[in-house]
């Protein structure tokens, strides 16, 4: 296998995606076509994905020029562990979000009937084409690529959110969007200030060019990228459109909206943290930034009667934690971060689909019209129970892991405010143990209310792949160990730099 060129692979996961969204588009009269053409096309992303991570974990990062520009001029693409991590990542949530959407379709032309939240087919071109966004921000090695990557998600997701066309989809998505634009333009101007300052968007360059402008400068583009980004993430104060998003949208678009679109903003704060601005200049405010998202968001979530909202509040306060490793700067902090990520994509996309077989069958969300799940539906019930308790960090679950990662980067940092971040987040998970359990009782245990219509059919098609999930999400326990392994050797090479650097730059290179 030494003589393998994995480098070869890296444009595949943005290529066969764009590919297969061109030829879901031709077959669009053709719905079992378009299925099959998704299913293979992400099946194939899958495929790639994992054979990257194989390649840059034996290889180091693996990187190509598009076009055959060199890096400076062009287009370069490049994937380290920490790429290759959420490739696979996000092929494997995506993937199994499709299957359950074409068990939703095919559940509702079984039973000839109106549904609403049935997949139209657009929705299969346009779940490739945010695919191929999603990769693209984790293959580029240059800002204005990522960019990109991030208008494609725009452009994609807002069509998802808004499938169906009802009003409450259409004012959320106009939301959404005009919260994006925001973020857009605050990104694209820092792009602009740091090519005035270096003459250079490669990251690569920016990497050796940023130490050298003066530092009221420096921070200013480093302030500006975050806030950039930390809206993408639904960091606190910014944090606001999501709990109101996501909610509306059906259940496979709004499962892979709070698994992948968050994170891609987290994952653009550790890459530029780590890569363009080392020695924790901000630290001290992204580790406040982290404790006001833990508190604020489970604050939200407890007080939620509706469990896509309740969710979607836990969404935010989890986004502190993978914060709070990034500020800590540590080889732990950053590897437990990078862990976190991956198990948070895995569990909070897995509860939203849950959550819709539980709007199907009992008709609601609302914990007021729901109850007695656990008798009339008990595999349902332990289906929602698995991540749940994953996602609260009950020992032995990976969430617990992830967060004893943390808590363990913070106590070795030994100050005050990472003692305190670290008693932020220990209340963070007890008040969303308490949250789950207000579900796990009043809807699994309670007796049904009087306005509780009859039980709905749960279809297996759309079981299947939430099991299958949960299933993944139970796996990363077992595989914790080669997995830490994976993100420690990723933290090392992104604090050290050059690796990556190396990689994409020839030596010799301006």
């Amino acid at each position: 296998m030494s003589g393998v060129d994995w480098s070869t692979l890296v444009p595949l996961p943005v290529v066969l995606a764009l590919a297969g969204a061109g030829v879901a588009v031709v077959v669009t009269g053709r719905i079992r076509l378009q299925r099959v053409v998704s299913v293979v096309t992400l099946s194939l992303v899958l495929a790639v994905s994992l054979a990257l991570l194989v390649g840059a974990d034996r290889s180091g990062p693996l990187t190509v020029a598009v076009g055959g520009w060199p890096a400076q001029m062009g287009i370069v693409l490049v994937v380290d562990r920490l790429a290759a991590l959420m490739l696979v990542v996000s092929a494997t949530v995506t993937l199994g979000v499709l299957l359950y959407a074409i068990g939703q379709g095919a559940a509702s032309t079984d039973e000839e009937q109106a549904d609403e939240d049935a997949p139209l087919p657009i929705f299969h071109p346009t779940m490739l084409v945010l695919s191929a966004g999603v990769s693209n921000t984790f293959i580029t090695g240059d800002l204005f690529n990522l960019y990109v990557g991030f208008e494609i998600l725009l452009a994609s997701s807002f069509v998802l959110l808004t499938l169906g066309g009802s009003a409450p989809r259409i004012r959320a998505g106009i939301s959404y969007v005009v919260v994006s634009l925001l973020a857009s333009v605050i990104f694209l101007s820092a792009i602009a200030l740091v090519y005035a300052a270096t003459g250079t968007v490669n990251m690569a360059q920016l990497a050796e060019r940023l130490d050298a402008l003066p530092d009221g400068t420096r921070l200013v583009l480093q302030v500006m990228l975050l806030v950039g980004f930390a809206v993408k993430a639904a960091v606190f104060p910014v944090f606001g459109w999501l709990p109101d998003s996501y909610p509306t949208a059906p259940a496979p678009v709004t499962a892979v909206f709070a698994g992948l679109l968050t994170k891609v903003g987290v994952y653009s704060i550790l890459r530029t943290q780590t890569l363009l601005f080392p020695g924790g200049q901000l630290a001290e405010l992204l580790l406040w930034a982290a404790l006001a998202t833990m508190i604020v968001g489970i604050l939200g979530a407890v007080a939620q009667d509706d469990i896509k909202r309740m969710l979607s509040f836990t969404l935010v306060s989890h986004i502190g934690y993978m914060i709070f490793g990034a500020a800590v700067g540590t080889v732990a902090g950053i590897s437990s971060a990078v862990f976190y990520v991956a198990h948070h994509i895995t569990v909070q996309t897995t509860l939203f689909l849950v959550i819709g077989l539980i709007e199907r069958y009992g008709g609601s969300t609302s914990l007021t019209r729901l109850g007695g799940l656990a008798k009339v539906a008990p595999v349902l019930a332990v289906l929602f129970f698995l991540p749940a308790m994953n996602l609260a960090g009950i020992p032995p679950f990976s969430g617990f892991l992830g967060k004893v990662g943390l808590i363990q980067a913070g106590a070795q940092q030994a100050t005050w405010l990472t003692y305190l971040l670290i008693a932020g987040s220990v209340l963070t998970s007890l008040l969303t143990l308490y949250a789950i359990s207000r579900v796990w009782s009043r809807a699994f245990w309670q007796a049904p209310p009087p306005e509780a219509g009859e039980p709905g059919r749960v279809p297996r098609g759309m079981t299947l792949p939430a099991a299958g999930l949960v299933a993944v999400g139970l796996s990363l326990t077992f595989l914790a160990g080669p997995l830490f392994g994976i993100t420690d050797r990723a933290a090392r090479d992104m604090l050290a730099r050059d690796p990556y650097i190396d990689a994409v730059l020839p030596a010799g290179a301006p």
